[in-house]
Order: C-alpha cells, then structure tokens, then sequence
C-alpha cells in the first residue's frame, strides 16, 4: 500500500484500508453545503459553503448526534462511515455527521490561502463554525440532515489528533450545545520547541531494538550535512536516493521521510515502525548509514515518489506564493505560524538526549516560512505562551471530556497525557488514559485485525462514557 494512501486510511479518510472494517457499514456519499459567514466576530459579512457528510443509517428517534470533524484534513466519507463513532452509531441509534474545517478541502470562506485570506483562519471563527452548525440542526433538523431528528438530541463531539483539540474545545466552550467529547491524541498544549515528537519516536525505536543504531545513522547523517565538503553532501544525496537540496533542506526532508510511518496503527501482529524502519537496522550485516539508505529509498519506492514530490517535501522555497486552495499543508502551516507553534525540532546539544534527526532541523528551518509564505504581518516567533494560557487553561475544571494518548504517539508530549505526567488532573467525569504500546488515535481509526487489548479497553471507556452523556 502507498505511504499516502495508507496514513489517510489511518486517518479515517481514504478508500481500501486495512483489514477490519465493517463492511456492512454502507458509505455516505451525498455532500451537503452550510453557509457560515468568513468571520463571525468582524465586519466581513460575506458568505461561503462549508461541506459536510450526513449517515442517518442507524439513527433512530431519541438517538444522540455524533459531530466529527477531520480538522486539518479534506473531507471524505470515511468520517461518516469508517471511524470508531459509526460503529458507536450501530448500538447507541445515532446519527453521524463530518463536518469540514474552515480553509480545508473544499470548505475555503476565500477563495486563496494568501496570508490575507488566512487571517480568517483562527480558533475563534472554526469554533463557531461547528457551534453554529449545531444550533440550525437542533433547531431544524430535517433541514440540516434531511431527515426527522429531534430538536433534543444530545450531541458528542469526537476528534483525533488536531480535531481532537476541536472536540475538547468545543465542550468547554459550548457547553449547553455539546454533552460530551472524546479528544484523542489532541495536541492541545503548545511547545515552540516540539523535540519531544522525536524523543516518542525514539521510545518506539528502543522497544523494537533499533534506536542506537537509528541514532549513529543520524550522526553519520550530520558529519557529512554539517560538516562535510559539497561533494560529500552531494554523494551522501545519491546514497539516500534523495535530489540535491541545501543540506537544512535535506536534513528537512530526511526527518519526514524517516519518521513517516510514526503514526500507523500497532496490532499484535504488525509494527510498521518494525517493518519499515528497525528491520533495516536489526539487520547486522548493514552499518548504521547503510541501513538507514535503505530505509530512506524504502519509503521513497513504497509511495512512489519522484524527484519532484521529493523536492516539493523537502525544499523549503518550493510553493511559497501558491495560494491555491486546497493545500492541506499551507494552512496546517499557517496555524503553526500563528496558533501553537509545535515545530518538529531536533534536541538542543546541551540536554544530553539522543537525535532522531538532523540538528539542522531547528527553528531557523520552520520559522523563517512564516513570513515568507504569510507576510511580514506573522509574528515569529508565534507566542506559544498566550496560546496555552487562552486554549490550554480553558479547558481546566471542564467535565465530560474523555482524553486519550497512545504511549508511543509522536504527539503524546503536545497531549494532556504527557511521557512525564498529565498536564489536567485524570477525573471520574473527564478521564485521562493512556494506551499502553499504542500510536496516534488509535482509539477512534478503524477497528485492526488483532488490534492491541489496550485499544479495545480505551474504547470500551469511552463507549460508557458516551452512553452516560447521551442518557
């Protein structure tokens, strides 16, 4: 299965994935359009169509309303009748609905992703956008869903990764409209500074044997990048099977390329991590830089890259006055720039922690495309500081909010389940749990053939949870 393909079926946003799904669950293929004003706080009155996906398949009269969201994803039908919610769905009698993010897929209030236009893209308007869908399909329902619900239904809001941050904010926020929500993998608190993503990773990597190894490669990696002569970078390019970049760039691109598989689903059967990464280094034959090359060219074969899709990963100019919409990564950029920071770092020299990637992916790598794609009007660096005191601290006290976290998740650290401590205290009407040997929102995907025991409890918690707050 391609690289791509395969972490959007992950996501719960692509057609043939794994294994396990029910395939009894019928797709829910009609998109219907929500007019939601640019900003609901400003003077820009204008209107635009925000899509949305309905499955009323199990829905039965008194049944609760089960809001989804791909947050900085496009849209598909997977999210109606392929994640954990529709099969919730089949034993509570709920309707289930996705709904696009504003300046995602096909949901663009404007109609570019210039700095101008994502200047609308803030947590206050994409909040209200899912609140106001709420209130006009409470108040008319058959408009909404084009079918009889009633006006009294309750409604959970469920998220992953950075929707699950919508789920949680959206029951502090609005908590008459939204009875409950399941935030899993949310990376809800903001670091400038996100080594601890490769730190996670590491911890992956040291389960599976490999981390040492993987780490000598990344050394072997930075002799040549940093301190190596034009034509060692350039023969070290040609050994990774990657095109000729600066060497940030290249160290840039290496990161992402290397940790790709970081998020797919663990079962007892199948590590990804293992097979697409460790199994290289495991091998004893192969010294550190070789099996890395080998893993490199790997992912690269697997997803079928070409020069140029390397080169539009990795080099950091490519796109930069691309204002079309529907770049997932534009705007997911932009809400780093301006939002909670969370750049994918390597650990600075002086904390003794191993690297798992390139030193020369430090903030002069993320930080100076802010400006450079969005306009001098983005602050650099983004203040993670207020975004925690305003978004993070909001959530205190807040009940009926179920948080998760898989112990090998790259963004645990980002997670109120942190490697080092909850960052909110764990309660009966707001749990917090961590899912033992688990990655990214494993809890809400699809469900894995010889998926790991604690993923099925993880779920089997918030099933209860839910069936109390729809009560």
């Amino acid at each position: 299965m391609r690289v791509a393909t395969f972490l959007a079926c992950f996501a719960g946003a692509a057609v043939g994935c794994l294994d396990g799904r029910d395939a009894t669950i019928p797709a829910s293929a009609t998109p219907y359009w929500f007019p939601q004003p640019v900003d609901h706080f400003g003077s820009n009155n204008a209107t635009w169509q925000q899509q949305y996906f309905v499955n009323a398949t199990f829905y039965k009269p008194g049944g609760p309303i089960y809001v989804h969201t791909p947050g900085e994803q496009s849209l598909t039908t997977r999210f109606v009748d392929g994640t954990h919610p529709t099969d919730l769905a089949q034993t509570t009698n709920a309707l289930v609905v996705a709904i696009e993010h504003r300046f995602f897929g096909k949901s663009n209030p404007i109609s570019d992703l210039s700095g101008s236009s994502l200047q609308y893209l803030t947590i206050e308007n994409a909040l209200e956008d899912f609140a106001s869908f709420v209130r006009s399909a409470k108040s008319h329902p058959s408009d909404v869903f084009r079918t009889a619900v009633s006006k009294n239904a309750k409604v959970v809001f469920f998220g992953g990764s950075y929707s699950g941050n919508v789920a949680a904010w959206m029951r502090a926020k609005y908590p008459r409209l939204i009875q409950g929500a399941w935030a899993s993998s949310a990376m809800l608190y903001g670091r400038l500074d996100y080594y601890q993503f490769d730190q996670s990773f590491g911890q992956h990597l040291q389960a599976l044997g490999c981390a040492e190894k993987f780490s000598q490669a990344i050394e072997a990696v930075d002799d040549v990048l940093v301190s190596g002569s034009a034509a060692d970078v350039v023969a070290l390019q040609a050994k990774l099977g990657v095109p000729q970049l600066t060497p940030q760039d290249t160290a840039g691109l290496l990161s992402g390329l290397s940790t790709l598989y970081s998020m797919a689903p663990v079962t007892t059967a199948k590590d990804f991590v293992y097979d697409n990464v460790c199994s290289f280094f495991n091998n004893s034959s192969l010294a550190p830089i070789d099996a890395y090359a080998r893993a490199i060219k790997a992912v690269i074969s697997s997803d079928g890259m070409t020069e140029q899709s390397l080169r539009q990963m990795g080099d950091t100019s490519y796109g930069l006055d691309n204002y079309a919409i529907d770049q997932p990564g534009r705007s997911w950029y932009y809400m780093g720039c301006t939002w909670f920071g969370n750049w994918q770092t390597a650990p600075p020299s002086s904390s003794g922690l191993s690297r798992y990637r390139s030193q020369l992916v430090n903030l002069s790598y993320f930080e100076p495309n802010c400006q450079r794609k969005f306009g001098s009007n983005v602050a650099i660096p983004v203040d993670v500081s207020a975004y925690n005191a305003k978004w993070f601290n909001t959530l205190r006290g807040v009940s009926n909010i179920y948080y998760t976290s898989g112990s090998l998740d790259i963004w645990r650290d980002a997670t109120v389940a942190t490697s080092t401590g909850n960052l909110l205290p764990s309660s009966p009407s707001s749990p917090v749990f961590t899912i033992d040997g688990a990655t990214h929102s494993q809890d809400l995907g699809e469900k894995q053939v010889n998926e790991l025991a604690s993923v099925t409890k993880a779920r089997t918690i918030g099933d209860a949870l839910v069936v109390k707050w729809i009560k």
